[in-house]
């Protein structure tokens, strides 16, 4: 059995006096709010019993920010992290006591996911998204901006008029970056596929923009197959892939914009050899770790989570700032990429 953290091992884990950590537990004295928050998130971190009242004698001043959240797919592996990642930023941000509202569209559907939009800004402070580009989300987020109540877009931009910000990756580059990886890639010339979730999703599009681009750039290697749409969905993605497979003896490459990689990694690991079809996909997980290094992926290019929800939480409470009055832009972070000798 474990023993119980003291007031000594809290004392030690955040690198102060034991009487430092009394005066922040009874109020005692004024402690400077930064070393409070020290000894709380030492607290938190050793699980010591007064975890909670520090919390709150560090927070109870501070003014309150509701920050809402609507991710997809609550049980892909991605989208759990971002909201475990998302909520601990929010939890930590200095100066204010954030307090996360979290949600998850069941669907696709504009009318879902602008009823979920609409519910959460009447409920926070401000709000940030992922969800298709649709006339009814547009509605939702002029409406929000009416109310103050700023809109970020995450990884898929939509409402670009009134939204406050996008945060994300250059889909564009993004794009260019999978043309590049697949075009440099020692194969014969063959035929190269392409999947993106659906007409709806605007990075998608940026995405096959950029990577048709490149090859339209460079002399001619490869042919582009025509885009497939899977929805984002595994069982879609693996039916369509088997089927190109034994329909081009010749495919070389394959891209995926969007959700769904597990059915193309399943269906190619079915019927190739590793290396025989190059394989671009978004985000490290353990189904694309696994894939990388039995070499039926080429490179995955991953959103930094730890960063956007970093630079996200620290731009919702400016926008909800007294002062605030930035004007809508975009917030581009760097893909972290992946190649079989990275792990």
């Amino acid at each position: 059995m474990s023993k119980r953290p003291t007031i000594s091992d809290l004392a030690r884990e955040a690198g102060v006096g034991t009487a430092t950590v009394d005066r922040v537990l009874n109020g005692r004295a004024k402690v400077r709010s930064d070393t409070a928050r020290k000894i709380y998130l030492a607290a938190e971190k050793i699980g010591y019993h007064a975890a909670p009242l520090l919390r709150e004698r560090l927070y109870s001043d501070l003014p309150e920010r509701r920050l809402g959240l609507l991710l997809q797919k609550e049980n892909q592996e991605f989208y759990k992290t971002f909201a475990q990642v998302f909520q601990a930023k929010a939890q930590a941000c200095p100066g204010v006591r954030c307090k996360p509202n979290i949600i998850f569209a069941s669907s696709q559907s504009p009318e879902e996911q602008a009823g979920l939009l609409a519910d959460l800004g009447r409920r926070t402070h401000a709000v940030a998204a992922t969800a298709v580009n649709h006339h009814d989300l547009t509605h939702t987020v002029r409406d929000l901006k009416r109310r103050s109540v700023p809109v970020f877009t995450l990884l898929n931009d939509f409402a670009q008029e009134v939204r406050h910000s996008y945060v994300g990756l250059n889909n564009m580059k993004i794009g260019r970056m999978a043309a590049w990886t697949l075009y440099n890639t020692p194969q014969p010339p063959g035929k190269i596929a392409v999947f993106v979730g659906g007409s709806r999703w605007h990075g998608h599009a940026l995405r096959e923009t950029g990577f048709r681009s490149f090859f339209r750039e460079h002399p001619v290697k490869h042919s582009l197959l025509d885009t497939m749409v899977n929805l984002e969905t595994r069982a879609v993605t693996y039916e369509a892939t088997l089927d190109l497979l034994r329909r081009h003896a010749d495919l070389r490459g394959i891209f995926v914009a969007g959700g769904g990689m597990e059915g193309a990694i399943d269906a190619v690991r079915e019927m190739r050899q590793p290396g025989e079809v190059a394989m671009v996909v978004n985000e490290l997980t353990d189904v694309s770790t696994r894939a990388l290094q039995e070499g039926y992926l080429t490179l995955i290019d991953s959103t930094p989570l730890d960063q956007l929800c970093q630079k996200l939480v620290e731009a919702m409470v400016h926008a909800t700032g007294l002062n605030a009055s930035d004007p809508p832009g975009q917030i581009f972070l760097q893909p972290e990429i992946y190649i079989p000798e990275s792990l």
